[in-house]
Formats: C-alpha cells, sequence, structure tokens
C-alpha cells in the first residue's frame, strides 16, 4: 500500500483525460523514481503556470498574457477569424498552420439536453468584434456533431447582418480513409459537398 499522499497524488492523476488508475500509477511510479529530476521540473511547471495563466478578453484563448500571444502577432490577419467550440480546437487548428487569421472561443456549443443557450456562449462577444469593423471573413470551425452544426447555423444566421463572408470546415472523406470503413453520415456529408474536379 502506498502512503495517503501517493494515492491522492495517483487519484488526482486519474482524474486527467486519457489517463484512468492504471496509467496514473505508473506515472506516479516513474514520477517518484525521478523526483530530484522530473517530479521537480514538473512541479515548477505547474506552479508557474497555476500562478500566470489567464484567460484572453478578446479570444477566450488560455495564456499566459492578456491579449494572448496569438491575438498580439502582427503576422496575423486581422480580417479573418476563426471560430472553434473550445480553447483544444483552436490549439489543434493552430498546429497545423494553415489558418493565418485570429481566432474567438465560444466555450463550447449549443445543446438543448445539456442546457446550453446562445446566453451561455460568448457569441454577443464574437458579435462586438465583428461590429467594430475590419473584419472580411469568419471561418466556423464546429466539430461535425449535431451540436456543433446547430451551432454554426446558428452564428451564420447571427452573422447575415454583418458585410462578412461566413466559411466553414469542409466535413467529409478523411485522407487515407479507406469508403468501407466509414459510417454512413460521413458518406453522406462527403457527397453533399462534392465539387468538380479540375
Amino acid at each position: 500500500m502506498a502512503s495517503q499522499e501517493i494515492e491522492t497524488l495517483t487519484a488526482a492523476l486519474s482524474r486527467l483525460p486519457g489517463l484512468g488508475p492504471r496509467s496514473a500509477r505508473r506515472a506516479v511510479l516513474w514520477l517518484i523514481k525521478r523526483r530530484e529530476t522530473a517530479l521537480v521540473q514538473l512541479l515548477d511547471a505547474l506552479a508557474a503556470v497555476r500562478e500566470t495563466l489567464v484567460e484572453c478578453e478578446t479570444c477566450g484563448n488560455v495564456d499566459t498574457a492578456n491579449p494572448c500571444g496569438i491575438c498580439t502577432d502582427p503576422r496575423r490577419d486581422r480580417r479573418a477569424i476563426c471560430v472553434v467550440e473550445e480553447v483544444a480546437d483552436l490549439w489543434a487548428l493552430d498546429r497545423a498552420k494553415l489558418f493565418t487569421g485570429r481566432y474567438h472561443v465560444l466555450g463550447g456549443r449549443l445543446s438543448a439536453l445539456d442546457g446550453v443557450r446562445p446566453e451561455d456562449l460568448t457569441i454577443d462577444r464574437l458579435l462586438q468584434r465583428i461590429g467594430e469593423g475590419g473584419i472580411d471573413e469568419v471561418l466556423l470551425a464546429m466539430n461535425a456533431t449535431l451540436e456543433g452544426q446547430t451551432t454554426a447555423h446558428y452564428i451564420a444566421e447571427r452573422l447575415e447582418a454583418y458585410p462578412v463572408r461566413v466559411t466553414q470546415l469542409a466535413h467529409g472523406l478523411p485522407v487515407g480513409g479507406e469508403l468501407d470503413y466509414l459510417d454512413e453520415g460521413t458518406l453522406a456529408q462527403a457527397i453533399r459537398a462534392r465539387r468538380p474536379l479540375g
């Protein structure tokens, strides 16, 4: 049996996404074996983030500065905003380095079942940013779920009053995907979004 402190650490780690109780125990044992190096570095990094972490008031990103590094980057295209559901989506898109504009994090998606209404998201802040002018395109990068698409349609309707081009991520066949292994929803979306060659 491990001490209560080690059990508490294991329980805390097991609540992280992707880590169950067994993975958390392995991680704790690994950290204990390297307590003079890895454990100290992890504790220092966690303490530094805890003290400096803020939410960007402009876009909703999580960073150690407000406004965040993306919003203050002069190389970013100020005329394009990519709207995402969560910070994790922003980070995933930004890692790909394919979108050069700025972002806006909604903080979730509309869901009648979960009681998430438009006023629970940062849609009004998005409309305020667009209303200030200088935005040509709003890219709606919601997840390909019913709630994600409902959220995208709601925002698109709200944006009809603004002189911006509203675009959406394409959905359909993944690169390297074989038709036989795809679900009907993915196939249906791929057929609806078909385009001419050439």
